[in-house]
């Protein structure tokens, strides 16, 4: 078997594994594909995700469910005004008895972390998770103790309220891959929700475990990228930070800041791995448009015009995906390796 056969072959059980496991969560969860799709894709591309909508529509029970059907250790912190940073990471505790100090870690030591109502705490908890998020590590008293691998953060929060609230910090808000917006469900899906109710909860199984996703996700690193579809990423990222350039100029008093570099290059890697789920071995223009607002919308910083008159980061980017042109060919095939490179 030579590399390209067993690369697809890697693939089609990465694709068959993952779909197993979509359908064990959606036994608990439905409708909200989208979300369950984009929470899959960030999985296998490392990437910290934040969940927004308003109270009811299942984002907690989501995150707990995909937990449920992957290996690996789950933790939740229910974030509150009144938490402090080493409610988060740990703290170096004072042991009368043996009159030394003793290192207790947080619960920010798992494989998935789920930070529900993260906008419910101050910005010097939120900040808390910085150093954890980027490095994958936390210092407790000058020791630096690394969390176990893969560690995602799963982060929920309601936009409809402000009292009580804080705002994330740019910074921190850069480190998550993807920002999911999550709506109503359909009449009929809300049906079904209810209809669901009035039975006993589904019982998920685990089908991945977390050596499994490890293989898928290197399997989604051999989905390969053309040069076309990594400059247009760039190019959507450029065009909210120099609309003029881009024949946008009307919007450009409308953008405080544009996404950073984190944007195309997380734009990227969830292009591959979307690409894999869908069953193909190359990334194409459609994949990236099908995450740009995903990827994009939160590493946008609107301007006070912008706030005033009630524009959205996603009618901005609607702008910036009808202005910036798709890549003139669409379709990879292994004839051209000169022109295909493999994003690390």
């Amino acid at each position: 078997m030579n590399e390209i056969e067993q690369s697809d072959g890697l693939r089609r059980q990465a694709r068959d594994a993952l779909q197993e496991a979509l359908y064990e969560i959606k036994r608990v969860i439905v409708g909200q594909d989208a979300m369950l799709e984009r929470l899959l894709v960030s999985l296998l591309a490392g990437g910290h995700v934040l969940l927004e909508g308003v109270p009811g529509l299942a984002k907690t029970l989501t995150v707990k469910t995909l937990s449920a059907v992957l290996g690996g250790s789950y933790s939740r912190i229910q974030f509150t005004p009144d938490l402090v940073p080493a409610d988060l990471v740990g703290t170096r505790v004072y042991r009368p008895n043996t009159g030394g100090f003793e290192t207790e870690l947080g619960p920010v030591f798992c494989n998935f972390l789920l930070a529900d109502e993260i906008n419910r705490a101050p910005a010097k908890v939120q900040s808390a998770l910085l150093e954890v998020m980027q490095e994958q590590q936390v210092t407790i008293g000058g020791t630096t103790y690394e969390v176990p691998l893969p560690f995602i953060v799963m982060a929920t929060q309601n936009p409809i309220e402000s009292e009580g609230t804080y705002p994330l910090p740019e910074a921190q808000v850069d480190r998550f891959l993807m920002k999911i917006l999550v709506d109503y469900p359909s009449v009929g899906e809300e049906a079904a929700v209810v209809g669901r109710s009035l039975g006993a909860p589904a019982i998920v199984r685990e089908s991945l475990s977390l050596d499994h996703l490890r293989r898928h996700a290197a399997a989604a690193q051999t989905v390969l990228v053309d040069r076309d579809a990594i400059g247009y990423a760039v190019a959507l990222a450029d065009a909210t930070r120099h609309p003029a350039e881009h024949g946008l100029g009307e919007i450009a008093p409308l953008i405080e800041f544009g996404a950073s570099p984190r944007g195309p290059i997380g734009l990227v890697h969830a292009a591959r791995v979307l690409a894999l789920l869908r069953g193909r071995g190359h990334v194409v223009s459609d994949d990236i448009r099908d995450l740009a607002a995903d990827v994009l919308r939160h590493r946008i910083v609107l301007s006070y015009d912008a706030l005033s008159k009630g524009v959205t980061a996603d009618q901005l980017l609607e702008r910036v995906l009808a202005a910036v042109p798709e890549p003139g060919a669409e379709h990879l095939t292994r004839d051209m390796p000169a022109a295909v490179v493999r994003a690390q």
